[in-house]
């Protein structure tokens, strides 16, 4: 793995439908992942926060869908800037939403040669067509895979898209009907949770990194909190019972660290008005620590 880190915190809530994540790279700073990340030898550079612009144009089906675009497209900036440096980016959140412009900078910069592994609650593969709510936070891995809605990953610099057959989903279990037909006609990879729950974390991992880095450069990481239990991870705003443990988080990290195949990843859905003392933000830095190599003994 690359010797230098660029943190990137995205204050973006607009995407959900709870407002606190925008408020998440603050907490996850002060649950000390700058000092962690040094502390494992990198060289930091943290380049502030991408904030969300105020108002803009929202729709039934694309809520805040201006604001969204905007801070979507200065992370792609961002971290387009970060790889041509030969860093490695993270961006810390902040809703999943994100994730459309971190991950379009990645496929730019190598090409299209990226593989996704996504570690979810949810799909996040809605649209402009099919969506429930009209959140986008819900939208990013379709558009990402080039499945809509485009306006997410189009900022006029001819979008790369992601093969979905490079593509991984982890820890599903609360996919909306319609989008899960749309996984399935796509040919995503998916081990939702029940599929963990029969092979374990480890065979999981070592499948999604197989499928990801074969004929790839390398994996973004997209890492939800809302993966995991509740009780773990209490500060999210979309929670679903029955999640990862702790340890098949921090498993599923530390096998992607051992891969050398990480390019860059995300951690998002941190709500600190959710939380309780800081518990989840701090997991949430332990958890990028991890994948950038701390471990245990």
């Amino acid at each position: 793995m690359k010797k230098k880190v660029d943190l990137i915190g995205v204050q973006v809530d607009c995407g959900a439908s709870k407002v606190g994540a925008s408020i998440g790279p603050v907490a996850i700073r002060i649950a000390g992942i700058c000092e962690g990340i040094r502390k494992l030898g990198y060289e930091l550079e943290d380049k502030g926060d991408i904030i969300q612009p105020k108002g803009g144009a929202s729709s039934e089906k694309l809520r805040n869908h201006e604001s969204v675009i905007s801070t979507c497209k200065s992370l792609y900036e961002s971290t387009l800037i970060s790889l041509e440096q030969e860093a490695f980016p993270i961006a810390i959140g902040g809703d999943h939403s994100l994730a459309a412009g971190s991950i379009s900078a990645t496929l730019k910069h190598h090409k299209g040669k990226v593989g996704v592994i996504w570690i979810d609650a949810h799909g996040d593969w809605n649209d402009d067509k099919i969506t429930e709510t009209g959140n986008m936070h819900g939208m990013s891995f379709s558009a990402v895979c080039g499945h809509g809605p485009d306006v997410m990953v189009d900022y006029g610099q001819g979008p790369v898209y992601a093969d979905v057959t490079k593509c991984v989903q982890i820890g599903g279990r609360d996919i909306d009907a319609e989008e899960a037909k749309k996984m399935k006609a796509a040919g995503l990879n998916v081990f939702a949770i029940d599929t963990i729950d029969k092979l374990g974390m480890q065979e999981v991992m070592k499948r999604a990194i197989e499928i990801a880095s074969n004929g790839t450069d390398g994996i973004h990481l997209s890492f939800d909190i809302d993966s995991l239990t509740p009780e773990a991870a209490p500060g999210t705003g979309t929670k679903v019972h029955s999640g990862l443990t702790i340890r098949e988080a921090f498993l599923a990290v530390e096998m992607l660290h051992e891969s050398g195949k990480l390019l860059s990843m995300d951690m998002v859905e941190v709500n600190p008005i959710l939380d309780i003392s800081n518990k989840t933000a701090k997991l949430a830095s332990e958890l990028v620590l991890s994948a950038l190599g701390k471990v245990v003994y």
